[in-house]
């Protein structure tokens, strides 16, 4: 497997910066970097000044009911990725290889039979998709950059009123992007930039 730079990619268990178990030691390492969340805003280069304003200012953001759910299903919906795909739910947060500041948590991962790392990103969502929301592309490609992953299984659960529409998720594999993750790459570097001016 070979990197953005075309360079070896450390193993990705070696790059674990904090598990989410641990919130106090994950939510500091997460406020040093840029990750999969900040990233999924990325559209742009209008977006780069506010992403980097709220890494200074905090959002204010607790969470609200339908974060309270994901939260919630989010163990239920790792059961079944692992009983159908055998991808083992994880809470690690993960540095790339060399950028200490690029930042992910995926939801699961498993290393296949060929060697490959493929990773899971689980939502919840009261809305039917028609297609998957850009913002989450963002994320699972940012994601596959910093694990240095070859795909993602994204996997969604509607609900009505937080209870479940359908028997069993939704899901689709996103395959790893080069073109869009050099272009997210770049965006997150800008962050960075503005985040240091404010710090010299």
């Amino acid at each position: 497997m070979l990197s953005l730079w075309d360079e070896p990619t450390p193993d990705h268990r070696d790059r674990i910066l904090a598990h989410s178990a641990d919130r106090v030691a994950w939510l500091r390492a997460r406020s040093r970097g840029i990750t999969a969340t900040d990233v999924a805003r990325l559209s742009g280069a209008s977006s780069v000044q506010a992403v980097a304003l709220e890494k200074i200012r905090g959002s204010g953001f607790g969470g609200n009911v339908y974060t309270d759910h994901g939260r919630a299903r989010e163990p239920e919906i790792a059961r079944w990725v692992q009983a159908r795909y055998g991808i083992e739910p994880s809470d690690a947060l993960f540095h790339a290889a060399g950028r200490p500041a690029h930042l992910a948590t995926p939801d699961g991962l498993a290393v296949s039979a060929s060697g490959v790392l493929e990773l899971a990103e689980i939502k919840t969502t009261k809305s039917r998709w028609r297609s998957i929301p850009r913002s989450y592309l963002r994320q699972v490609w940012w994601q596959q950059y910093v694990l240095g992953a070859e795909r993602t299984l994204l996997v969604w659960e509607q609900h009505d009123d937080f209870v479940p529409t359908n028997p069993e998720p939704e899901c689709r594999w996103i395959d790893r992007d080069e073109n869009q993750i050099f272009l997210l790459v770049q965006l997150a570097d800008r962050v960075l930039d503005l985040l240091g001016s404010t710090r010299v």
